[in-house]
């Protein structure tokens, strides 16, 4: 009886270290804010970083092509809404440490929309978001080949 409670804490311990929905953090919320395109803050403080997303930047002083038009977006789907988030198996935060997660809001993925409608770049960094790299990689392509968004409104774009 004694080994498998340990043998339960110790699960539990390597659990959280691998990044599993229950303990990189919640799995849901209300949004307070858009801090920028893909970044939001929630109404108990945390911050979560969009995974597999890259935005022009619209922040501290940074006029980046689109970024202001993400942060927008971003706003208009989220602040004030309850989210949802799903977490990636291979870590929990940044090195910023925010919360890496996919943000869903009335059943619409918002990580995955952000980078289809043209409003931002898919970003890879190993090894999160290793299972869902090559569908936003795709969907990036597939934007750029129809110039939506910054793919057409921009001469440069940053995250290129």
């Amino acid at each position: 009886m004694k080994l498998a409670v340990v043998a339960a804490a110790a699960a539990a311990a390597l659990a959280a270290c691998g990044g599993s929905d229950a303990t990189c953090g919640p799995t849901s919320g209300v949004v307070q804010r858009a801090i920028d395109g893909d970044t939001i803050e929630l109404t108990t403080g945390e911050r979560i970083r969009y995974l597999l997303v890259d935005t022009p930047e619209s922040v501290n002083g940074a006029g980046d092509c689109y970024g202001e038009n993400a942060h927008q977006l971003n706003s208009d789907l989220v602040a004030g809404k309850t989210v949802q988030l799903a977490y990636d198996e291979a870590g929990c935060t940044d090195r910023f440490d925010r919360l890496l997660a996919y943000v869903s809001v009335d059943g619409v993925e918002v990580n995955r929309l952000l980078v289809e409608r043209g409003y931002a770049c898919a970003l890879y960094i190993p090894p999160a978001g290793t299972d869902r790299h090559v569908e936003f990689e795709n969907l990036e392509a597939a934007a750029r080949a129809a110039g939506r968004g910054m793919w057409s409104a921009c001469t440069v774009v940053t995250c290129d």
